[in-house]
């Protein structure tokens, strides 16, 4: 295992030069500079002159090539030096993530545990259920959440709630009263504007983990180990749950790594939609601004979680599956 892990630490390593690189020289050659985009130099009364410009592109470093301002950027990573955001009053990016990142993860956390509490016994009770009329209005009702665009069902929710009920705020994490708020309004009042991006973030992967676990069963069922299960006289209930669903665990362990980078990720269109001050948002804020520093925090933080959601779905096979050996 020791061996194994050093190979695919190797291996990300690499991986993770080569995205940064080529995503650096993409930003890099995308029109535009952090110094032009500000719009207070719409303003040809606040447009600085060409020596303030070659001043600050000094200071920041945006006089070099991008391929040696690359290699200034690695180097200060390695320092754990991530940059400052020049749009954003010069913050340094590492408090702009830790600041924007709670947002994100009240919804993605959430949202995830919501779409496992709720997916689990939903494919299951299909299994069970196969064939009969509950189980195919459910399944098709489900393909159809599955099917509707998250901005789209954004737009309706909106639309409902907040124009024709008036139950729910339209935007934004918090009231402009919040802070005369006790701490329970506090809490409600961030609730009351959470649930319909929580909604929008959670029915898309609800219904696509309730048929993906509904699918690995119905493969795992027709099984001969699970033929002899039943004909042995096991209860039903221990069939589904510790023999059949123990063995679909493997397609699930690996949808579980793949969603680690979303936690922190979020959703670019739905956090704009709803105002919400999370990554998502973060990260189009900062392509509009040209916010090179930010732009490649953000990505290498989202590498990261990437290879290291692959590597930790690689090393929960070998939890759930004892055949699974990487020594």
């Amino acid at each position: 295992m020791f061996h194994y892990l050093i190979r695919r630490l190797a291996l990300a390593f690499l991986t993770l030069i080569l995205i940064t690189f080529l995503v650096y020289a993409l930003i890099r050659h995308i029109p535009g500079t952090p110094l032009t985009t500000d719009p207070a130099m719409m303003n040809p009364g606040k447009m600085p002159s060409q020596t303030d410009i070659q001043r600050w592109e000094k200071l920041y470093g945006l006089d070099k090539p991008w391929y040696q301002a690359y290699f200034v950027w690695l180097g200060n990573v390695v320092r754990l030096d991530f940059g400052r955001s020049i749009p954003q009053n010069n913050k340094p990016v590492a408090q702009l993530i830790v600041e924007r990142a709670p947002a994100t993860l009240m919804l993605s956390v959430t949202s995830l545990i919501l779409s496992y509490l709720l997916s689990i016994p939903i494919g299951l009770w299909a299994t069970v259920r196969a064939g009969t009329f509950r189980e195919r209005a459910v399944s098709t009702l489900l393909y159809m959440l599955y099917s509707l665009p998250a901005f789209v069902a954004a737009l309706y929710l909106q639309l409902l709630f907040y124009s024709k009920l008036g139950w729910l705020p339209l935007f934004g994490m918090v009231s402009d009263n919040y802070t005369s708020l006790s701490t329970a309004g506090k809490a409600w009042d961030i609730l009351k504007h959470a649930i319909l991006p929580i909604t929008c973030f959670t029915y898309g992967s609800l219904a696509y983990d309730s048929r993906f676990i509904h699918a690995n069963m119905e493969e795992v069922i027709r099984q001969d180990f699970i033929r002899t299960a039943r004909a042995k006289g096991v209860p039903p209930w221990r069939v589904i749950w510790h023999h059949a669903f123990r063995n679909t665990l493997i397609p699930f362990v690996t949808l579980l790594g793949l969603t680690l980078p979303s936690l922190l990720g979020g959703a670019v269109i739905l956090e704009q939609i709803f105002g919400w001050p999370g990554m998502g948002r973060l990260y189009f804020e900062a392509i509009g601004q040209r916010d090179y520093d930010t732009l490649m925090g953000l990505t290498l933080m989202f590498s990261v979680l990437t290879l290291l959601g692959q590597l930790l779905a690689d090393i929960l096979y070998a939890v759930v599956d004892p055949r699974v050996t990487y020594s």
